[in-house]
């Protein structure tokens, strides 16, 4: 099969889904993988690196989609990128269609098959998201201290505290994989941390963390309570290919000392704060009633290199399986099974396949 790599277009984004020892096993598999000048460079790949491996190097984004049959990128596509999609294009790529019905449609009037990794799931698990989540956890607590500096519009708090001064305060509402790499960072601080999930695995799990770790059933007054005087709140909620639930109410927000920070990693899937809009890396951050809101949509993209070999070793596998045959040709258009509100795009057929 043909297989594209085309450079990632949203802003300030620097991944690449396939580095080049990922994009050399394709090739070694009899695939024929071209991508588009530059695409590694943020990520520490020169094209140089790709060409030694026997991948070809093409000058730009329409050379690129011209040539591939299948597209692996990261984020989702955007206009450029919208453009130049055909039917015949079998897409493979992060989407979060659930907040955008707009691109939906748009992915539907061209025709084409798209599966979305972060609605890949294997025994439960989705394992294409898995490695995102975990970073952005990792950055949420590490941008949040940050931004709790009073240069940054903060209140001015060290958030693990010394002696004679009180630890910060954290809460993370959900304890999935974002959320428990966002407690187990800022435990390691020495904040006082609270989560809230559901599930009683996961708050025992989050239990062992450290003694300075209380893990809560997520109750609406529970919530309201501890986000009152909480320092940073980290919203990490997910309910996989739907719409992220507010958690956090704007009266809520309200109740906070200003130059608090709300991180909503939750922001792809819409958000689960109530004041949360989607905001880029070139101005990541806003105030409502002078809290500071942190909603970048990609925030892997903050770290290209450890990201991108991150996701390229989980994607390669499914790479090779939908490169193995054109098995997927057999399956109806995106339109055929597809709710758009609910924003799924993985064909049940292709579900099933992966």
């Amino acid at each position: 099969m043909r297989i594209g790599i085309p450079s990632e277009t949203k802003t300030l984004e620097g991944r690449v889904a396939l580095i080049p020892a990922a994009a050399a096993d394709l090739v070694r598999r009899g695939h024929d993988v071209f991508i588009q000048s530059g695409a590694g460079l943020k990520s520490g790949f020169a094209d140089a690196a790709y060409a030694g491996e026997g991948i070809r190097v093409v000058p730009d984004a329409a050379a690129l989609y011209e040539a591939g049959e299948l597209i692996v990128k990261v984020k989702e596509p955007i206009a450029g990128d919208l453009a130049l999609l055909k039917k015949h294009h079998l897409l493979f790529c992060y989407l979060h269609l659930a907040a955008e019905p707009e691109l939906t449609r748009r992915l539907l009037d061209i025709g084409l098959t798209g599966v979305a990794f972060e609605s890949v799931t294997e025994n439960g698990v989705l394992p294409l998201l898995l490695p995102m989540s975990v970073i952005a956890g990792r950055i949420a607590i590490q941008l949040g201290t940050t931004l709790l500096h009073r240069p940054q519009g903060g209140k001015g708090k060290l958030l693990g505290g010394m002696a004679s001064t009180t630890r910060g305060k954290v809460v993370v509402l959900g304890a999935g994989a974002a959320g428990g790499n966002a407690v187990a960072l800022a435990a390691a601080t020495g904040a006082n941390v609270v989560v809230f999930d559901k599930r009683q695995d996961r708050l025992a799990d989050m239990m062992v963390l450290g003694p300075n770790v209380t893990a809560l059933y997520a109750y609406e007054s529970s919530v309201a309570e501890e986000v009152r005087d909480a320092d940073i709140v980290v919203g990490a909620v997910l309910i996989p290919s739907a719409r992220a639930p507010h958690v956090v109410s704007e009266a809520m927000v309200r109740t906070m000392e200003p130059g608090s920070v709300l991180v909503d990693i939750a922001i792809d899937q819409g958000g689960c704060f109530e004041t949360s809009r989607p905001t880029t890396w070139e101005k990541p951050t806003y105030d409502v009633h002078g809290i500071t809101h942190f909603c970048v949509t990609n925030m892997p993209g903050a770290v290209p290199q450890t990201s991108s070999l991150a996701i390229s070793a989980a994607i390669l596998p499914y790479v090779q399986r939908l490169a193995a045959g054109n098995e997927w040709r057999q399956f109806e258009p995106l339109k055929v099974g597809i709710n758009v509100d609910g924003g799924k795009l993985v064909h049940p057929a292709l579900q099933g396949m992966l």
